[in-house]
């Protein structure tokens, strides 16, 4: 039979669980895109000119799966992977030959760097993109990779579990 002192434990406990699992540390799906990114990171870019194999070893190099395409200091477009497959190497094109103004994706679609994580991440999954251009102002911040979105979710998660160890130690 459970004594008093232990049925408030419980419910501290309890409160705890709760007011850790709807906050977050770090604000989970409703933080701003703009927590994922520092101004400080380096925007891996490339110009409308540049050819497909150069920017494909830049991908490579970079351990990266896209580029932002800029042209003069207005975004064009964007190179992911995909493009490199589908509009290049199975269209038969050659990537040394080939400008990547000619296959990149044109007019990608942006999001705000206030839109939260939560939003980006129902753009990807319904969307089926793996890359968001965050954009302020006719400028490019970052380019978010759904890879991103996952690895600050599941480390939001991750603290909110390490508090509740911690809280129910205590």
């Amino acid at each position: 039979m459970f004594l008093y002192s232990e049925y408030i434990f419980v419910l501290v406990v309890g409160l705890i669980f709760v007011g850790v699992f709807l906050s977050g540390k770090r604000g989970g799906r409703r933080a701003a895109l703009r927590m994922l990114f520092k101004d400080s990171e380096a925007l891996h870019a490339v110009d409308p000119d540049t050819p497909v194999i150069d920017c494909v070893r830049k991908m490579c190099t970079e351990k990266i799966g896209a580029l932002i395409v800029i042209d003069g200091e207005k975004l064009a477009g964007i190179f992911t992977e995909r493009d490199a497959l589908n509009k290049v190497l199975a269209a038969g094109l050659d990537p040394a030959a080939t400008k990547i103004a000619e296959v990149m994706t044109r007019d990608p679609y942006c999001v705000a760097p206030t839109m939260t994580v939560g939003d980006a991440m129902d753009v990807v999954t319904q969307r089926r993109f793996r890359h968001l251009p965050v954009v302020a102002n006719g400028k490019v911040l970052a380019l978010v990779s759904s890879g991103d979105l996952i690895h600050w979710l599941v480390k939001d998660k991750i603290e909110e579990v390490q508090e509740l160890v911690d809280a129910a130690a205590r």
